[in-house]
């Protein structure tokens, strides 16, 4: 079976006053349809520019070296600016940012952010003028009340700041779902609510994935998340993919002595605070052969001489020397 989004040794550069920073440099991963993909690594290691290549909105100093990433059999690269926003963002692909008070515009009311969205980027339903607009808001209020967001026929009259935090994420789940996209990338959404709120949103999202029979691709630095979401993880370190496969074999057992030193550092399996020696490699000056051996502690002097190879451990792909 194909996969739904497939992405191969994906490397991205950006022009900085410094010199060129590798920012992604050998990205692979594969979501299949109806699962949920996690991605994991530390601030720094390429996540959020991994979101913005398959979305499309690279900043102007960024450039894609070489990769694909195929989504339905089709190579989002290759597409232009004007065919990516009408073929592909919010109609095939929808998004669910980190932080949802910065996303929603506080001066105009909800109801006209999201239907906006629908205007743009909803596929042909036959329907013109006001009968489409009509059944935009009917599919809206469907979306809030599955949502659970109070009083949905009322929700869209109002602004941002009367909803609570959790409340505005469900907003934007909504957002995310209201073309019926096959694939939503979240970006870390449930960062800024409390913990009984974060569970309620990552409890809805594996529903709305079941019932809506979407992809999920989850940005995450919390393996915690991981966990409690995620079918499959992707680890990366330093823009590269160090460790793929089912999550749950991958937290049990997990072979990379990054994706080991990462659980590791998680405050539900540490008895005192520990850490990672050292830091994420500056991407203008990585470091020759494996990009976590100035960080490991079972580096050997061969893993500084050449990139290690990708190998099969358990079912997972694992990129270090001690598998090789």
């Amino acid at each position: 079976m194909i996969p739904l989004l497939r992405i191969r040794d994906l490397r991205v550069s950006i022009r900085t006053d410094a010199g060129v920073a590798s920012i992604l440099d050998g990205v692979d991963l594969s979501l299949e349809r109806g699962r949920i993909l996690g991605v994991a690594g530390e601030s720094g290691c390429g996540k959020s520019t991994l979101i913005r290549t398959i979305m499309g909105i690279l900043p102007n100093n960024a450039r894609v070296e070489s990769g694909e990433v195929m989504f339905e059999g089709e190579d989002l690269l290759v597409f232009s600016e004007a065919e990516l926003n009408g073929q592909v963002r919010g109609s095939r692909i929808g998004f669910i940012p980190q932080d949802p008070l910065l996303a929603l515009n506080p001066v105009f009311k909800v109801g006209t952010q999201l239907l906006e969205i629908m205007r743009d980027h909803a596929p042909e339903d036959g329907l013109r003028g006001r009968a489409r607009g009509r059944a935009h808001v009917r599919r809206l209020i469907h979306l809030l009340q599955r949502m659970q967001v109070p009083d949905p026929e009322t929700a869209l009259e109002r602004y941002p700041h009367q909803f609570s935090g959790g409340q505005r994420q469900r907003l934007l789940i909504a957002a995310a779902l209201a073309c019926a996209p096959g694939l939503v990338v979240a970006d870390e959404p449930t960062t800024a609510l409390d913990v009984t709120t974060q569970r309620e949103i990552l409890n809805l999202l594996r529903e709305v994935v079941e019932e809506f029979g979407i992809s999920l691709l989850f940005v995450t630095h919390d393996f915690g998340v991981v966990a409690e979401l995620c079918d499959d993880l992707c680890v990366i370190y330093a823009g590269q993919t160090v460790e793929a496969g089912l999550a749950g074999a991958i937290l049990s057992a997990p072979a990379h002595p990054y994706t080991e030193a990462l659980l590791a550092c998680h405050p539900d399996r540490t008895i005192g605070f520990q850490g990672i020696p050292g830091s994420v490699p500056s991407p203008l000056a990585p470091p020759p052969g494996c990009r976590f051996a100035p960080r490991c502690a079972f580096a050997v002097p061969v893993c500084s001489a050449a990139p290690p190879p990708a190998m099969s451990r358990s079912g997972a792909s694992v990129k270090c020397v001690r598998y090789a």
